[in-house]
């Protein structure tokens, strides 16, 4: 396959057209101004835009019904008045094939699903671009924190269906092959085998990296400071996927696994079975999300006045884009299936770095100094900041209760002694048709539940919400006792709420 330096098509190396050197991509991330991410972003949308509405049977097909003509869409601004699409009205309206490049299915694919968590799973072919496009991340994240020596990256995702495990390997392998020192274990979740290898293994490498789902990475380091293991000797880094967290949760994993600077050692991605690792956090993104949650009016002018913070992330326009029409996150990027102006079901905004530089200048925040400040490298890369899923809450008494107001109560220091930070809550009604919140709550292996650790619970849960949810604030004003959680603790990996799977289910919808 020819590789020219510059002048590719970025959209178009996974379906037989050119690739891009990685030196050039990361060189990029490095050095180039917002500017020419913003002119990036313009001409590749629009370039792929035109090349599936002439090339993939599918999107064709559905311009036609919506009535567009690709041809009268000359410029990037006309984008906007493209339908979203989305998996009902695209990806489930039609066959695999026609979705495809050219109506061609018959290539040699790597199929992830989606967990179907919102619905029937669906099977997404991959080709070579987006285990490309994961090998830069995983590159720019070892030379964050080179070390002279070899490095293990132990993979804690589950080997199956889903695509976090196979996708994390298939990219750090390719890393590996283009002349990084690294070496991989990938034993999934089976927490003794992690052990062991934490303990007999990875002394012999000069760094480790433990890349896996938030709750059950911290479950490891819970256990391998029960057993006894020296963390600190390994020089631990710590990537995860599939969800968010509070930096409440970071300084804790942190502090756990003896990481010296959080913002070079800590890494979370923003990823789907749809296409891959579609943005990330990096040291600029992390900082800019700490610098937010101390200054009130610094946060409120990149999100709004809002009781949720957001996953910030940024994203490579190389390989993907990002929108956020009416605060609705739709992605344009090439794979196997490309997908235009796609609604992955996520809620957010966009932006580019300049713009949360001025943001921050308006404040009294320098950016650049107070990255020198935690010797962290600052990509003017362009930003998408998410939200939990709007389908993963729950209402009392009309208040929407989010998961993330618990798990910051449940990171509270003094209750990690006796509790894993892992729960399930709903709403449910008693017989009186009364609504109350119950929140069932994971204990620590060898913790026993007591009256006196309930109530702890109860009433660091309670002082979160009130001071997070505005909506809670008022109810518990007009209804305390109505609206204060019943908890309920549960021993460690009971298999009702907390049995060891690949994700944690933190709330039963209300019916």
């Amino acid at each position: 396959m020819h590789v020219k330096e510059w002048g590719y098509n970025p959209y178009m190396h996974a379906n037989g057209g050119e690739t891009p050197k990685p030196q050039k991509v990361l060189s990029d991330i490095r050095t180039k101004p917002s500017s020419y991410w913003k002119q990036l972003r313009k001409k590749n949308m629009l370039s792929l835009f035109k090349s599936a509405a002439s090339r993939v049977p599918a999107y064709a097909d559905f311009l036609k019904k919506n009535q567009i003509h690709a041809d009268s869409i000359t410029a990037y601004k006309e984008l906007s008045n493209i339908p979203p699409t989305n998996k009902a009205n695209y990806l489930r309206a039609y066959p695999m094939e026609a979705l495809c490049w050219d109506g061609d299915a018959n290539k040699p694919f790597v199929f992830a699903a989606t967990s179907g968590s919102t619905g029937k799973p669906f099977y997404f072919p991959h080709g070579p671009a987006l285990t490309f496009e994961y090998s830069i991340l995983a590159d720019l994240f070892l030379e964050q924190k080179r070390v002279d020596g070899p490095v293990l990256v132990i993979i804690t995702f589950g080997m199956g269906v889903w695509i976090g495990g196979i996708f994390t390997f298939q990219a750090f392998e390719t890393a590996s092959n283009r002349g990084q020192d690294v070496s991989i274990l990938t034993p999934g979740v089976n927490k003794p085998e992690i052990l062991h290898a934490l303990r007999e293994l990875a002394p012999n490498f000069k760094q480790t990296i433990v890349i896996g789902y938030p709750p059950f990475v911290k479950d490891v380091l819970d256990d391998a400071q029960i057993e006894g293991i020296d963390l600190k000797r390994l020089n631990l880094r710590l990537m995860f996927a599939a969800e968010a967290f509070t930096e409440r949760f970071r300084d804790h994993v942190v502090s756990m696994a003896h990481i010296a600077n959080p913002y070079v050692d800590t890494l979370n991605i923003y990823g789907t079975a749809d296409i891959g690792a579609m943005a990330w956090e990096t040291p600029t993104s992390i900082l800019v999300r700490r610098l937010a949650l101390q200054k009130e009016s610094f946060f409120a002018g990149i999100f709004g006045q809002t009781g949720k913070t957001p996953t910030m992330a940024q994203f490579n326009p190389h390989f993907i884009n990002f929108e956020a029409p009416d605060g609705q996150i739709l992605l344009t990027g090439n794979n196997a299936m490309p997908l235009i102006r796609y609604a992955v079901g996520d809620r957010g905004g966009v932006a580019d770095f300049d713009d949360i530089a001025q943001e921050a200048d308006s404040n009294s925040i320098d950016i650049q100094n107070e990255a020198k400040k935690v010797d962290a490298p600052v990509y003017q890369l362009p930003f998408v900041y998410v939200y939990e899923r709007a389908d993963l809450s729950t209402k009392l008494y009309g208040a929407i209760i989010y998961p993330e107001h618990v798990r910051d109560a449940l990171q509270e220091e003094p209750l990690l002694k006796e509790v894993t930070g892992k729960f399930t809550m709903q709403t449910l009604a008693d017989a009186a048709h009364d609504q109350y919140l119950e929140v069932n709550v994971e204990l620590r292996e060898h913790c026993r539940a007591s009256e006196t650790l309930k109530e702890a619970l109860q009433q660091t849960i309670v002082r979160h919400l009130l001071a997070k949810n505005s909506e809670y604030h008022n109810n518990y004003s007009n209804m305390k006792e109505r609206v204060i959680p019943t908890v309920i603790l549960w021993p460690h990996e009971d298999p009702k709420y907390f049995k060891p799977t690949i994700k944690q289910k933190w709330v039963i919808p209300s019916k």
